[in-house]
Order: structure tokens, then sequence, then C-alpha cells
């Protein structure tokens, strides 16, 4: 293993570009309401791309500098 694959400053570092990544693509994603459970996908996105956005802050909480 590297250094950078234990680092975990760099681990947190690398989730926060997932999850920034999973929200741009929720927010590309365009809802077609006319179809069958699309209302509750789309609710269920928004909810995921809070938990998203909470997660970070979490996150980015851990790795800024004290």
């Amino acid at each position: 293993m590297t250094d950078a694959a234990q680092d975990p400053v760099a681990i947190t570092a690398a989730m926060i570009a997932d999850l920034h990544r999973l929200i741009e693509a929720l927010d590309r994603r365009v809802p077609h309401l006319e179809r069958l459970g699309e209302a509750k996908i789309a609710h269920e996105s928004a909810q995921l791309r809070q938990q998203a956005l909470l997660l970070i802050g979490q996150l980015e909480s851990k790795i800024a500098p004290r």
C-alpha cells in the first residue's frame, strides 16, 4: 500500500470528492414526473443530496486545520 492510501486526510479528501461527484450527478438528473414512481425517486434523490451535503460538512470539519 502507498502512503497516500493509508493517510486518513487523503482518504477523507477522496471521500469528499466522491460525494461532490454524487451531488453533481443528482443535480444533472431531470425528473420525468409522468413516469410511474418518478416522484418518489426525485424525493429520495433530494434526500440523498442533503445527506451528502451534511456528510461533506462533517468530513471537512475533521480535516480542517485547527
